[in-house]
């Protein structure tokens, strides 16, 4: 089974917590701290095989995730990184945020790999925190969670030349003729429901990759029929081959030639100037005549004579000399440019749109008094500060990522959690928000109890 666009869930291993301990040997009572730091978590990959064809494997994926981080010991010794896990894809898979759709990579080429998690930093041990002040410090850190979202695996095919034309125009055909693939062949539309791909022998020896891809409707662009499916695959071809049937009326040719090349031209404009030429086919069941009527009804539509070919994929009549063309124009061709990584795959407004939808996303189901409240954009302040209801929620990555890295069952941990948020200004940004006393905060996966004269304490 052909499967061209998945979602998967990833999540990057968390790094090891760093260790609390002190030397000890004979004769050395008050040996120093001596606790290792932990391993870094395990990334999360996603990388391109030629060898595979669909994203098959991945139906069935609910969750990916990678390694651990190992925990520090004494004697110095640090923990092992967590294995990282690596997403075989096919080449020319295009990377994007689950939720909010940015870009994160467009494997265009074997090997390519884009990191789509990154596995949490380890704790460091009592040993990292030793001082002039403080000699036998038992602070150590946990490890830092790893990074976990959702994650878009789009296959978009990647060809020298593309098949195009409407459902039944013989392009599985002529792929079979030039390729010796045996595509699924009948007499209905849409026999074709997935890219077939061959490859080509040209004139001068050189192998050519030919796409057959579903038949195109007219408001395919918008989703119609196969739509969307089938557009985003012809994005990475070269050189187009539009097939039409010759056995219809010239006026019917002419409408079906035209709709081809609006719904490429509304899909994009990378599409629509992409090098086309014109194969009119099944002219085995087209009389003479009839032919040469069909080639002056196109170029009184302007048509260049010199790109439209008549062909019999059924017979190979006209094929090869079809293909010498086809692949000389892949030859002079200029490469698109290829998709960047990053959210300028979609563009700082869509992005930024993309962004309002998600925070409208993240009000729906809550109690109406919710209110989205952003601190001061001062230095030294804290950043996103959520009331609700309930409590208070801090949406500041460092403090989050603090507070996931902290021992909250070991006082002096829990102290200089404390004092880092009273210098990000959390506290001073809870009373500016009206916090009362024994209001919950809520911070990552740890809840606290607001005191008023002082930094919050865990709560219970």
């Amino acid at each position: 089974m052909f499967v061209d666009d998945v979602t998967v869930a990833v999540a990057a291993g968390r790094g090891g917590s760093g260790a609390a301990s002190f030397r000890r040997e004979k004769f050395v009572p008050q040996g120093g701290p001596d606790g290792g730091d932990g391993g870094r978590g395990g990334d999360v990959l996603v990388v391109a095989d030629p060898h595979l064809t669909s994203l098959q494997a991945y139906l069935t994926a609910h969750q990916v995730h990678a390694g651990d981080g190992r925990p520090g010991a004494g004697a110095h010794k640090h923990g092992a990184a967590g294995d990282e896990r690596r997403l075989a894809v096919p080449v020319g898979t295009v990377v994007t945020d689950g939720v909010t759709g940015a870009g994160l990579g467009d494997l265009a080429h074997p090997g390519a790999a884009v990191v789509v998690a990154r596995g949490g930093r380890g704790g460091r041990g009592n040993a990292a925190f030793a001082s002039a002040v403080q000699r036998a410090p038992r602070l150590r850190e946990l490890g830092e969670p790893g990074e976990a979202r959702s994650v878009r695996l789009e296959l978009r095919v990647i060809a020298d030349i593309g098949l195009v034309g409407l459902p039944n125009s013989g392009k599985s055909t002529l792929l079979a003729a030039w390729t010796g693939a045996h595509p699924r062949i009948a007499d209905y539309p849409f026999t074709t429901l997935s890219p077939n791909l061959g490859v080509a022998e040209a004139p001068d020896g050189r192998p050519v990759v030919v796409a057959d891809v579903p038949g195109l409707i007219e408001g395919a662009h918008l989703g119609a029929g196969l739509g969307i499916a089938f557009l985003r695959h012809l994005v990475r071809t070269r050189v187009l081959v539009h097939l039409v049937d010759a056995t219809q009326p010239a006026p019917v040719v002419l409408r079906s030639i035209r709709a081809v090349a609006a719904e490429l031209a509304a899909h994009s404009p990378e599409l629509a100037a992409k090098p086309r030429l014109l194969a009119l086919n099944k002219v085995d069941a087209v009389e003479p005549r009839q032919l040469r009527s069909l080639q002056r009804s196109l170029e009184r539509a302007r048509v260049d004579p010199d790109l439209a070919h008549a062909v019999s994929a059924l017979t190979g009549a006209g094929a090869d000399r079809l293909l010498a063309a086809a692949a000389a124009a892949v030859s002079g061709a200029v490469d698109a440019p290829a998709a960047t990584t990053g959210p300028s795959l979609l563009g700082p407004a869509a992005s930024a749109r993309s962004r309002r939808e998600l925070r409208r996303e993240s009000t729906r189901g809550r109690d109406p008094t919710f209110r989205l409240y952003q601190g001061p954009p001062a230095r030294g302040t804290v950043g996103e500060v959520l009331r609700t209801t309930q409590g208070f929620v801090v949406r500041d990555p460092t403090l989050v990522r603090l507070t996931a890295m902290t021992d909250l069952d070991d006082p002096e941990g829990t102290l200089r959690l404390q004092q880092r948020f009273r210098r990000a200004g959390l506290e001073a940004e809870l009373r500016r928000l009206g916090a009362a006393a024994g209001d919950q905060v809520l911070i990552g996966e740890h809840a606290f109890t607001y005191v008023p004269d002082g930094p919050a304490a865990p709560a219970g």
